[in-house]
């Protein structure tokens, strides 16, 4: 399934599906049921539907059914709706992996004359919650605070199941999905605070995300998913998933040691080669440009660049 926020009217709907270009209002879809499940789908949010039972999405598939027999027509919302970032509002940080692609490892020691090369273990960072903008939005460069605003695609897993110091073995059990992320960074920030990821990559409107999540049963394997993205309709990544050093499993048992991964978090997988920095001469990002993301299987984010 492909769950998606939407706002309609003035009014943001939470765990709309989106069935064959129709969007489906689950919390009206469900307003006839009881139960858990029932309940947290009128709740209308995403957290407490990624968070529900099983029986949660099986409620939810039973009323996709029941829209495309024509059971539920109040339910579908008008053409015009829009989308907003699958889980607008986050309750902690984005989890973020550095480095996780050989050939963009390579353009960027390049790029920055050093030799890093691949680490032993996943490098990890955050952007904050105020960096998330939805499928649409804008992507916010600020030219008094820097002059090198670039992109990287990403392949973003929600966490659905909790848990702590996972196995390898069971780290899909806890995956509930995937979506689109643009891991919006500023280059000149990132050196000038002695080359930590944090202030360059969190800057407001600086993770794009979206334009759905996709559920996990709906991928055969996120390891083999071609990913790419363009500004301005030139291809600058082109990549596929397949290509990641440290796996889903991998990212998701480092992660999990000692520290709890909860329903609704979002770990952003790393990102192929092509960024902007790396490029000769280097290209970044602008006023008016407009970048689109593209991950197979799950669908396309375009965000426009405003300054401000």
């Amino acid at each position: 399934m492909r769950l998606a926020t939407v706002s309609s009217g003035g009014e943001n709907i939470c765990a709309a599906v989106l069935k064959d270009d129709r969007l489906l209002n689950l919390s009206k879809a469900a307003h006839h049921l009881t139960g858990p499940a029932a309940e947290a789908l009128k709740a209308n949010s995403m957290l407490l539907l990624i968070a529900g039972s099983p029986e949660t999405l099986d409620t939810a598939r039973n009323l996709v059914d029941d829209a495309e027999a024509g059971l539920l027509d109040a339910a579908i919302l008008p053409e015009g709706a829009d989308l907003l970032a699958p889980i607008p509002v986050i309750r902690k940080n984005v989890l973020c992996v550095g480095r996780n692609y050989a050939e963009h490892i390579t353009e960027g020691d390049r790029a920055q004359k050093q030799q890093v090369g691949v680490t032993e273990y996943p490098v990890f960072f955050t952007k904050p919650p105020t960096s998330i903008v939805g499928p649409g939005g804008d992507v916010l460069t600020f030219p008094n605070v820097s002059k090198q605003t670039d992109y990287e695609v990403e392949l973003a897993v929600i966490i659905g199941t909790p848990g702590r110091n996972i196995a390898k073995a069971d780290a899909m059990k806890h995956v509930f999905g995937y979506t689109i992320l643009n891991d919006i960074s500023a280059r000149d920030v990132q050196r000038r605070h002695g080359g930590q990821n944090f202030k360059g990559k969190a800057f407001d409107g600086s993770c794009p995300m979206g334009p759905w999540i996709v559920t996990a049963d709906a991928i055969d394997d996120p390891h083999a998913l071609p990913i790419s993205l363009t500004v301005n309709g030139e291809i600058r990544q082109n990549g596929n998933t397949a290509d990641m050093i440290f796996d889903i499993e991998t990212l998701i048992a480092s992660l999990s040691e000692g520290m709890t991964l909860e329903p609704g978090d979002i770990i952003a997988t790393g990102t192929p080669s092509g960024v902007g920095y790396a490029m000769d001469p280097p290209s970044f990002l602008k006023d008016g440009d407009t970048v689109v993301c593209n991950i197979s299987g799950i669908g396309t984010l375009t965000n426009s660049v405003r300054a401000v």
